[in-house]
């Protein structure tokens, strides 16, 4: 039995739309933040400066400065700054990639965090957070290359 060409079209259609459908659906699932999400920072513990991988960010009167190699200075601080991190209630099963991070929270000491790979944080304290997927490439410095 041979199928019409409105049939046909009709078809394709309706998979057009099923198909555009859940690649929408998964892109709001991927993209948005989990509703337990809550900010790393706030009023009460101000970001003023962190450092990873050797790169450092201050901020001073609400104006960031980083090393001359960083390309996306202001992007990079307010990613950091209006991170939102899920605190889990376990700890993971074996995070790669372990980076030193370490923060300056007001005019407190320096505390040394580990950030991983896969989107984990880890306090000093042993508490463990999770990075939303949505935010993880801004957490990163875009170092230029520096003619030598």
């Amino acid at each position: 039995m041979g199928l019409k060409r409105r049939t046909w079209n009709n078809i394709i259609i309706i998979a057009s739309i099923l198909m555009v459908s859940v690649l929408t659906l998964l892109d709001q699932r991927m993209n948005s933040l989990p509703e337990d999400a809550a900010p790393l920072f706030d009023d009460s513990t101000p970001l003023t400066g962190l450092q990873l991988d050797g790169v450092a960010l201050e901020r001073t009167n609400g104006i960031f400065a980083c090393d001359s190699q960083v390309s996306n200075c202001d992007d990079w601080g307010n990613a950091w700054l209006s991170l939102k991190v899920s605190a889990l209630s376990q700890p993971p099963g074996q995070p790669t990639g372990p980076r030193e991070l370490t923060i300056l929270i007001g005019q407190l000491p320096a505390q040394t965090w580990l950030l991983f790979d896969d989107g984990l944080l880890q306090s000093p304290q042993g508490h463990w957070y999770l990075i939303p997927p949505s935010l993880r490439q801004a957490l990163e410095p875009h170092l230029s290359v520096q003619p030598q």
